[in-house]
This record gives structure tokens, sequence and C-alpha cells, in this order.
């Protein structure tokens, strides 16, 4: 068996020839952690609102036409995250792509196929063009670990992992539209050498990429209690900000498994990278109610973000497989794919951007001291989040039900109160309110199932 320094020297005559012949089209800013360690920002300092899709197969199973079709799509959509992966989920060792490549050469990491791996060039070239960053995965989790579910085959040890993830990290070190996510959809095992491949994994990333300004990482788990990423990497120097699977229920109070990760020390940024998707079989009663429903979705975004998640993933259950008649499907797609981006929340999700970038983002904190009322972890559950420097409040509620609120700690005693329609962006002016009193908030549609509204509360 040869020595890892062996591999290495083998390994690296090959792929920096390759490196040195892209070209880049449509460069981004770069994205950093913001100073304050909650958000992201470009290398401008501007404000960047993570509004992402699940396209976990687009660079398996679709072929140049439609990737150019998909990113078209989600771009007059307001979305500016596609969240991809390069070793596939659907059998992607052994599948090929539309154009009948493998990813890698015997199931070998250390031998990634150049064909394939051009095509992957191309989606995140015009992905760019488009103002998408790829959240890319160089690999799905069960290529770690199989598990009960997964095609594999698990080909990665903690000496390819470091090697694969040096050569994946210089292939794409100029690119500055790419966020790194380790992971994919597996938890590291107790007693197993899972933490430490991933750890290597992420190492050679970040020796491929190189230098000070480098691109950022995450982690995506499997939903887990009671945080995301972290509860295996959050000191780890490589993580630059927590990933939550908060998966696909609709009956949890994700708002705290935000705030878990939120509070923790050091502070880093923290998203839900993979919530409750449309058109998803309910984990839950699903003999009741069958597949998500919109009103569950918005309420989680809203949630996430009200509880301290600096952006949102959004993601469509025939899209993420990219759906089609003739191919495999996973769990009963409704629809095939393309019709499936046209669903109402793929819509609905930028208004929710829009709505946090109109009013000063980098200053925005969780804010659940403002409501008075008693609450409990339901589907009623009203969620709060202001400007640190008092210039406004915001009250997400996902229902009628009214609540007392507190707003003693804005800024002026002459407040406005507009009321935000998460289904269309509209807003509904009802003048104004005064700071002193304890003043009850009571929906446009006070009482009604799904009509959902954010309060807007300005300080003049």
């Amino acid at each position: 068996m040869k020595s890892i320094e062996q591999l290495r020297s083998v390994f690296l005559l090959t792929f920096f020839a390759v490196v040195s012949t892209h070209t880049l089209y449509g460069q981004l800013p770069r994205l950093k952690v913001s100073d304050n360690q909650r958000f992201l920002v470009t290398e401008q300092g501007d404000p960047f609102f993570w509004l992402a899709d699940t396209a976990w197969e687009l660079f398996h199973r679709c072929d140049r036409e439609e990737v150019l079709y998909y990113l078209d799509k989600r771009a007059s959509q307001g979305f500016n995250v596609v969240q991809a992966v390069a070793l596939a989920e659907i059998d992607g060792l052994r599948d090929p792509n539309t154009y009948g490549h493998i990813p890698l050469e015997n199931l070998d990491p250390t031998k990634p196929v150049e064909a394939y791996f051009e095509h992957v060039d191309f989606a995140i070239q015009e992905a760019a063009k488009r103002g998408i960053y790829i959240a890319l995965l160089p690999t799905w989790g069960d290529k770690v670990f199989k598990s009960s579910w997964g095609e594999g085959p698990e080909v990665f040890t903690i000496e390819n992992a470091y090697i694969f993830g040096k050569w994946i990290g210089t292939r794409y070190r100029e690119y500055t539209n790419i966020i790194w996510v380790i992971g994919g959809d597996r938890n590291p095992r107790q007693n197993t050498r899972d933490v430490e491949i991933w750890n290597q994994l992420a190492l050679g990333v970040v020796e491929g990429v190189g230098g000070n300004d480098r691109a950022l990482m995450t982690f995506h788990p499997q939903p887990a209690k009671p945080g995301g990423s972290s509860n295996w990497f959050h000191e780890a120097e490589w993580l630059d900000f927590n990933m939550h699977q908060t998966g696909h229920c609709p009956n949890q109070a994700t708002y705290r498994i935000i705030s878990h990760d939120y509070g923790l020390t050091p502070a880093k940024p923290t998203i839900d990278g993979e919530p409750l998707y449309e058109d998803h079989p309910n984990c839950f009663n699903a003999k009741e109610l069958g597949y998500s429903i919109p009103e569950d979705i918005r309420r989680i975004m809203y949630w996430n973000v009200f509880a301290g998640a600096f952006g949102q993933t959004y993601g469509c259950h025939a899209v993420w497989q990219m759906y089609t008649p003739e191919r495999k499907p996973i769990n009963a797609p409704l629809r095939p794919w393309k019709v499936a981006l046209d669903l109402p929340i793929a819509h609905q999700v930028q208004h929710l951007k829009s709505l946090l970038l109109s009013r000063p983002f980098l200053s925005r904190v969780p804010a659940q001291e403002l409501v008075t009322s008693d609450q409990g972890d339901d589907k009623t559950f009203v969620a709060a989040t202001k400007d640190v420097n008092g210039s406004y409040a915001m009250f997400y509620f996902p229902s009628g039900k009214p609540v007392r609120v507190d707003l003693s700690s804005l800024a002026s005693g002459a407040l406005t109160l507009t009321w935000f329609d998460p289904r269309t962006g509209n807003t509904y002016s009802e003048g104004t309110i005064s700071r002193d009193a304890n003043p009850r908030l009571v929906p446009p549609t006070a009482g009604a199932i799904g009509h959902d509204w954010v309060a807007i509360v300005d300080a003049k």
C-alpha cells in the first residue's frame, strides 16, 4: 500500500496542469463573515441574505440545456445560492451523468475524471453569470457512511479524503462564487473515524484553496440536537458558519434549534440548510396531511430568520432530485422538476429576503422578549426580531392570533405600524402607535389559519 505522501505526490502532478487551464466567467464578490460574526457580507461589506435552493443532483442529472433552464428560473425568482453536490446522492459514483461520465475512476477519490468535472465547471460558471453562488458539497455523505439508505459505496478514508479535498479545492480556488459545504446528510457516528474523515476533507479543501481570503465553509448534517454542525465542528477553524437540517416535519419549533447555535461561543453565523421541502411527503401524520403545505414552509422560514439565522434555504422535493418520469424517483415526487420550479413558495420566499434587506440588516438581533403574551411551542408562536439600535421591530404571526408587545426599546416615541403579507410582499399601513403603551397587535385576518403576517414597527 502506498503511503499518504506517495499518493499526494503522484496526485499533485496531475491536477496543477488541469487547474491552470480553467477560464473564469462572471466573477462575483467573495463572501465573508460580518464583523459581528452573525451574518455574511460581500468583500465590500454589503449585506448578503442567503436565499438558497437545494439542487443536490444538478451536476449529476442535468445536461447543459437543463442547467441553464434551472439557473435562469431560480435567478428570476430571487435566489442567490444553489446547493449542489459533486459526488451526488443517487448512485452518483456509478450512474453516469447525462454525457456518460462518472466522477471517479474505479471508485477511487484520488482519481477524479476530468470530463465529469468539466460539466461541474460549466454549471458553476453559468451560475456566476446569473449572480448565483454555489454551495458546493464535494461529496454526499453516503460515500463516507452509507447507513440504512443511500447508494454509497463507502469510498472515503482519512487518507484519501484529504487528497480529494485538496484536489477539488485547488481546482476551484479562483472561483469567487463558491461556498464549501462539507458533510452531506450524514452525522458522524460515535467511536468511528467519521469526524476525522470530514476534518481531513475540509483541511484538504483549505489547503487547495489557499490564502487568507479562502471561500467560506460549513457542514451539512442530518437533523440533530441540540445543534447542527456545531455538535461536532463548532470550534473547528475551518467551520465559518453553522448549518442545520431541521428536516421535513411541520411540527417542530425550529426557532429553538437556530437559537441554540446563535447562543454558542465563539459566535458564528447560523442557518437552516435543509428545512421542510415544498411538495414533500410529511413525516408527521402523513395519512392526514399528505404532502407539505405552503403555510408550514413559510412559518419555518420566518421563524428561523427571526430567531437569528442570516438567511434561509428553500427546497422542493421534485427539484432537488431533478425528477422526470424517466428517472428513478425518491419518495414519490408529485410532478416533474421543471413544473415544480413554479410552485407557490418558490416565488414567495423572495419576499422574506426583500423584507429583511429593507431595514438595517447587520444590526438585527432576535428579540423574543418583545412579545409579552404567554406562548407555547405550537404553530401560532409569534417570533420577534429588531434592530439593536431601536430603529425597527418585526413580529411574525403564523396565524391570526393577537399578542401584546413591549415597544419601549425602540428609539422614538413616534412609531408606525405596517403589515407585511408574506404571500405577496405587499404592505398595509395601519398608522401610528405609542411606544409607551403595551399594545395588542391584531393581524388583518385575525383568527384565520394559514393567513400569516409580519407586523413592522418603525421608529420615525
